[in-house]
């Protein structure tokens, strides 16, 4: 019942990312032995850290180590690619996986990506929604044409229609841009009237309303479970820290007001992030098992803000050695 999430930061006070990359690998092949549900791979560029740039890359690593384990992407900044060659690469990975990749692409929210790229910022929904046209034709493997040239992304998926694709966001224009191209939808809030929005959208546009996920403002996404959690707090803290702490520096906008998104935290201090008991957490075993018996997923990031990797499987196998068995 639990979920690992790799973005693969490697700042200061952690281990160096050849070390991370080398041990996500094994952690998402050890995860596949030991139940885990999915394995989650992220974007974002030009971060001092080092924060993964290339999950695709990552994905084709980790399909090559892993028989059977789902892999998700999320989220895929759409406007920063090229939605052909996006469509041959997913359709590649969806042969190497035999159909266990799954993308959630979205517009993104930080300039400095867009600058990166030469994009414009300014257009990014009217970048992203043309983009979205072409990728969500061209990874079906369909031949289609598209301003006057006639397109054919081969070779043909595994995946019928292409690899799975939802959109996410947390606006109501996200949550409308998902019904209308009959996707699902990944918000990263719970605000009132997205679901309504996306439903709304998805009937105009004659689709049934598919899956669609908004985690609640509590939603634990950051965690770790321990046997001794003050201890865990002094080791992990820092490093759970630099990770919410970096992730606020991209929302300044929001700072101290933006209390939905489930992921994001503005504490300043450990301290602070161990008191709001929200997004990241340090968990007893018992409460790890309360939780998964409640119907909710343990969300582990074992390598959070560039945990050394010798302490990281401590922590892992706490869950396999405790908490898997207390499950079964």
């Amino acid at each position: 019942m639990f979920t690992m999430r790799f973005d693969l930061r490697a700042p200061a006070i952690g281990a160096p990312a050849p070390q991370l990359y080398q041990t996500a690998l094994e952690m998402a092949s050890w995860g596949e032995s030991q139940g885990c549900l999915a394995v989650t791979v992220c974007e974002h560029h030009s971060s001092p850290d080092g924060y993964l740039p290339a999950p695709l890359t990552l994905c084709a690593a980790l399909a090559a180590r892993t028989t059977t384990l789902p892999i998700f992407v999320a989220a895929l900044v759409l406007p920063l690619y090229d939605p052909i060659r996006l469509a041959e690469q997913m359709v590649v990975l969806d042969i190497l996986s035999n159909g266990r990749i799954s993308y959630v692409a979205a517009v993104g929210y930080r300039p400095a990506e867009y600058e990166l790229f030469g994009v414009d910022f300014a257009r990014r929904g009217k970048i992203a929604e043309e983009k979205l046209r072409l990728l969500l034709r061209a990874k079906s493997g369909e031949p289609f044409e598209h301003e006057g040239r006639r397109l054919q992304v081969t070779p043909q998926p595994v995946t019928a229609g292409g690899p799975t694709l939802f959109w996410g966001g947390a606006s109501a224009v996200a949550a409308r841009r998902a019904g209308r191209h009959g996707l699902g939808f990944f918000a990263q809030k719970a605000a009132p009237g997205l679901q309504q929005a996306y439903e709304q959208a998805a009937q105009e546009a004659g689709h049934q309303p598919g899956f669609a996920f908004l985690p609640p403002p509590d939603l634990p996404t950051t965690v770790f479970v321990a046997e001794d959690v003050d201890r865990a707090w002094e080791e992990i803290g820092p490093h759970l820290l630099h990770d919410a702490v970096s992730y606020a520096s991209w929302n300044e906008a929001d700072q101290r007001t933006d209390t939905t998104t489930a992921s994001l935290s503005f504490a300043t201090t450990v301290d602070e992030l161990r008191a709001e008991n929200r997004s990241h957490r340090v968990m007893t075993v018992e409460e790890a098992v309360e939780l998964a018996r409640g119907g909710q997923t343990i969300n582990l990031h074992p390598l959070v803000g560039g945990l050394p990797p010798e302490i990281a499987w401590r922590y892992l196998r706490i869950v396999a050695d405790r908490v898997m068995p207390a499950l079964a």
